[in-house]
């Protein structure tokens, strides 16, 4: 399916991820409908900072995918939606779990209910490595347990069921995208590696984080926006839940002592309780088999292996180390 003739919805497009994502659709020369979080302020959150050229082919819509109706109006004449808002700080998860399930289950209900009476003709479902939990095999395949070990990633587990029904009940179609630890530029400091960078740019040379020994497999925003995109292209990806991964395994603490190796620098760790997860909360290992992207979409990792992440490491220090981006940022822990 080519998506350059197509009329494309991004909810979540003020965030992270979808506002990357939203920009490349942009350049893809897509018609893009960018579905931001409603608030009293008039921000698109970091579609607020892309380049006017790409701000001036947006089409905005401000809502909520908890509302049904403001969904189905957002969704109208729509081809293509990738659907990608959520509420994802695993901590905010532990005390308020109401509001993910409101927003991760019955907001992706809303969206598929839309897309079937509207016959959409593709949903990009967004899921998460987190709903894998610890790793029971290595690398993770799709096929892996689901495991629910923070309300946050029942709240995904649940979503991407409920996805996956409509599928097989309606012949929606779905294919749900499951990218592991994605990170690059405009990423929250609720993330560890965004984290080390800002404390370190505030001139911070003991720096706080959580738990050290837990392995991620981290993916630059580039490679898992490109995997968003291959898996809409690919006619094969209907039906289908797809890692997006670099298959590459490094732990947290490793981690830390390269960006401080990148950056020529001394650092000291300290353990930050806020970080904490409970102890059979925490995921302790996770490593991608990306090997059905590979072979479903013809997708791989350009910032893979140790090379890969150190050259992805170096782009987002450069991003975050600029004054004009540091400002966003406070190096206090927020949920």
């Amino acid at each position: 399916m080519h998506l350059q003739d197509k009329k494309i919805l991004v909810t979540g497009a003020d965030g992270f991820i979808g506002s990357h994502l939203t920009e490349e659709l942009v350049r893809k020369g897509c018609a893009v409908r960018a579905f931001v979080y409603y608030n009293s302020f008039n921000s698109c959150g970091w579609l607020d900072h892309s380049e006017e050229h790409i701000r001036n082919q947006l089409d905005i819509f401000a809502g909520d995918v908890r509302d049904p109706h403001g969904v189905r109006k957002a969704m109208q004449e729509c081809d293509i939606v990738f659907h990608l808002a959520a509420l994802i700080s695993i901590p905010y998860s532990y005390h308020s779990p109401d509001t993910y399930i409101d927003t991760n289950v019955k907001g992706t209900l809303n969206i598929l209910q839309a897309a079937r009476d509207l016959e959409v003709k593709k949903v990009i479902h967004t899921s998460t490595s987190e709903v894998y939990g610890t790793a029971r095999f290595v690398p993770i395949t799709e096929d892996h347990p689901l495991q629910g070990q923070s309300p946050y990633s029942a709240s995904k587990i649940g979503a991407d069921q409920i996805a996956l029904s409509f599928y097989h009940a309606f012949s929606l179609p779905v294919t749900i995208v499951r990218p592991f630890n994605t990170y690059g530029p405009r990423q929250s400091v609720r993330a560890v590696i965004p984290s080390i960078f800002v404390q370190i740019a505030k001139g911070q040379r003991t720096i706080r984080l959580g738990a050290l020994h837990p392995t991620r497999d981290f993916n630059y925003i580039q490679d898992t926006v490109l995997g968003f995109i291959a898996a809409a292209e690919s006619d094969q990806s209907v039906g289908e839940v797809i890692n997006i991964g670099s298959n590459f395994e490094i732990s947290i603490g490793e981690t830390a002592r390269l960006i401080a190796e990148i950056e020529g620098i001394d650092l000291e760790i300290e353990e930050e309780q806020a970080r904490l997860r409970p102890e059979t909360s925490e995921v302790q290992r996770l490593w991608a088999d990306n090997g059905k992207a590979r072979n479903l979409l013809g997708w791989q990792p350009q910032f893979g292996g140790l090379d890969g992440f150190r050259k992805g490491l170096v782009k987002t220090g450069e991003w975050f180390k600029n004054p004009e981006n540091l400002k966003f940022y406070s190096s206090s822990y927020h949920l």
